[in-house]
């Protein structure tokens, strides 16, 4: 593929997954071309249905989260440091919010779709595990335990809360979730907007951060 057919498809691939995650799986592929910033018949050049584009975002997505639990383990010794990396990088891949948006149209059984899927669920259950045995996480927690929290720290929240913002709360809310996971408490600033009542309801006013 040269160099600007594959730019193309990656463009389309993150307008996609973002366009989706507005507007669910029956949103317009002209309004995912126009995001990429290519003609609607690029977009069929690279994906020549719905379906296969919804696809190729969910292999994408489930390809890229495998990638980085890996890059987690190789760059943190310690598993709940670990554990913490994959969970931030997840939140950028929005991973869990595109999956849960399209699980209706997917094959669950599909063998290219189940490989990566399978490999970071095992890699971040050895994490768990490894930190358990260490002491330094609290028992019971579960991968399933994990990648449901993530799919509610995913989810955009209400009203008009600004995207850089909700970027940050997500990190910042995981960070709270991490902490109390910890089998000892973790002490330390949280990162992100420190925010009262009277900052979220100035965030929710009609047409602010559009």
């Amino acid at each position: 593929m040269r160099s600007d057919a594959r730019r193309n498809r990656a463009s389309l691939l993150n307008a996609a997954r973002d366009v989706f995650v507005e507007q669910g799986a029956t949103a317009s592929l002209e309004e995912i071309a126009r995001r990429a910033e290519v003609s609607i018949a690029t977009l069929y050049r690279h994906f020549p249905d719905r379906a296969a584009l919804m696809r190729a975002v969910v292999l994408r997505a489930l390809t890229d989260t495998a990638e980085a639990a890996e890059q987690a383990q190789r760059d943190h010794h310690d598993p709940i440091e670990a554990l913490a990396a994959y969970v931030h990088a997840v939140l950028d891949l929005r991973t869990s919010v595109v999956i849960p948006t399209l699980l209706d149209r997917l094959d669950l059984n599909d063998p290219e779709i189940n490989e990566p899927r399978m490999r970071s669920t095992e890699l971040v259950e050895g994490l768990l595990h490894t930190a358990q045995a260490q002491g330094t996480l609290r028992t019971g927690v579960t991968f399933g335990d994990i990648a449901l929290l993530l799919v509610r720290l995913s989810r955009p929240l209400p009203g008009s809360i600004p995207p850089d913002i909700q970027q940050q709360l997500d990190h910042r809310h995981a960070d709270v979730m991490l902490a109390g996971l910890r089998a000892t408490p973790s002490v330390g600033a949280l990162p992100g907007p420190e925010l009262e009542l009277r900052d979220l309801q100035h965030l929710q006013q009609p047409g602010l951060g559009r």
